[in-house]
């Protein structure tokens, strides 16, 4: 199979989707590579070390498109890369359709085979998901800090605290991956911690692994109101796979919360976890609603481009070489994890929580064994 890389060209995403390493993994396996040139630049990568492993360089993002049979990348497509999609191309990556009505009409349409990295499950969880939720959980923490500073436009909160003043109370909604990295990372600062969660045995999981700075709560209208009252920080990591991410923080919170407290969004490739959340980009990353400062980045781990390629890649690859070597509809039949990751096929919908999230789309809907059959 023909295994094509083209360059990110989202704001700010330094993130490739392939990394030498894994290059070479499909090499080894009897496929071909093709890689834009300097795609890689990003992430400290630069075009010699794909050549060394056989990889082929190609001069722009078309010829890429052009030539693969399979395109591995990190972000959706986006706008302008939509022509560049092929009919019956298997495109590998990270997709979000429930967030976005246009990607998803766009991929029917140039009826692509979509196999979306975040719905990809095994054993109970998302393994392609998980390394990107450990950067941006922890980056959450981070950004939550940096822009509570008075020069940001925050409360002028150092969250450690010093001697003799108090460090700052960070609330995480969602004890998952995204949530327990940020709750580590805060502790780990001196902050106090709260993590709200629905699931008791999670809740008691997080109990037991968590430093004493760190308190697990059940998830309720009556906690959420207290924990946002004295919140300097706020961090919304909830996660329905596939699906549009519940609100739960709206707009009346923002009025009982501190002034110049911060709230980052991980869950806003999904569409956000607060109501007034909006998508916003490495450029631009924050806004202020109703006196709180918003962190929407949707490509959060394209800041830390290196570690998080490396860390993508490390998960992607096992799942990637089924699909080179077996094609997509074997691949899917022989393993149940990959199945769950197939979103659209060849102008169907193969993922239900994509079809259920915009009207008139659930007749498009199939079941993957009936569309693979």
């Amino acid at each position: 199979m023909k295994i094509g890389c083209p360059k990110e060209i989202k704001n700010n995403e330094n993130r490739i989707g392939l990394t030498p390493n894994a290059a070479s993994a499909y090499i080894a396996a009897g496929h071909q590579v093709f890689i834009e040139k300097n795609a890689g630049l990003g992430s400290s990568i630069p075009d010699e070390e794909y050549v060394k492993v056989g990889a082929k360089i190609l001069p722009d993002a078309k010829s890429v498109w052009a030539e693969a049979d399979m395109i591995v990348k990190v972000k959706e497509p986006l706008e302008s890369e939509y022509p560049l999609m092929r009919e019956n191309q298997l495109i590998y990556t990270y997709f979000h359709f429930a967030a976005d009505e246009a990607l998803t009409k766009a991929c029917l349409e140039k009826k692509i085979i979509g196999l979306a990295y975040e719905t990809v499950e095994e054993d109970r969880a998302l393994p392609l998901l998980k390394p990107m939720s450990e950067v941006a959980g922890r980056m959450a923490a981070l950004m939550g800090a940096f822009y509570s500073g008075k020069t940001q436009g925050g409360r002028g909160l150092l969250p450690m605290g010093v001697t003799g003043v108090a460090p700052a109370e960070v609330l995480v909604l969602g004890g998952g991956i995204v949530g327990t990295n940020a709750a580590r990372v805060a502790a780990g600062l001196g902050c106090t911690v709260t993590i709200l969660d629905l699931n008791l045995k999670r809740l008691d999981y997080l109990n037991d692994v968590m430093p004493a700075n760190v308190t697990s709560v059940y998830s309720d209208p009556v906690a959420l109101d207290t924990k946002l009252r004295t919140a300097d920080i706020v961090v919304g990591a909830v996660l329905v796979p596939g699906a549009v991410a519940p609100k739960l923080v709206r707009r009346h919170h923002l009025k009982i919360m501190k002034p110049g407290a911060v709230m980052v969004d991980v869950a806003i490739d999904q569409g956000g976890c607060f109501e007034t959340s909006h998508a916003t980009t490495h450029t631009d990353p924050i806004f202020v609603e109703d006196g709180i400062i918003h962190y929407c980045v949707a490509n959060m781990p394209g800041a830390y481009a290196r570690t998080a390629t490396y860390a993508l890649n490390n998960a992607t690859i096992r799942f990637g070489l089924m699909l080179a070597n077996k094609g997509a509809e074997k691949a899917c039949r022989e393993n149940a994890a990959l199945k769950l990751g197939l979103n659209v096929y060849k102008g169907l919908i193969t993922y239900k929580p994509v079809a259920e999230a915009f009207a008139g789309m659930e007749k498009l809907y199939k079941p993957v064994d009936e569309a693979i059959a």
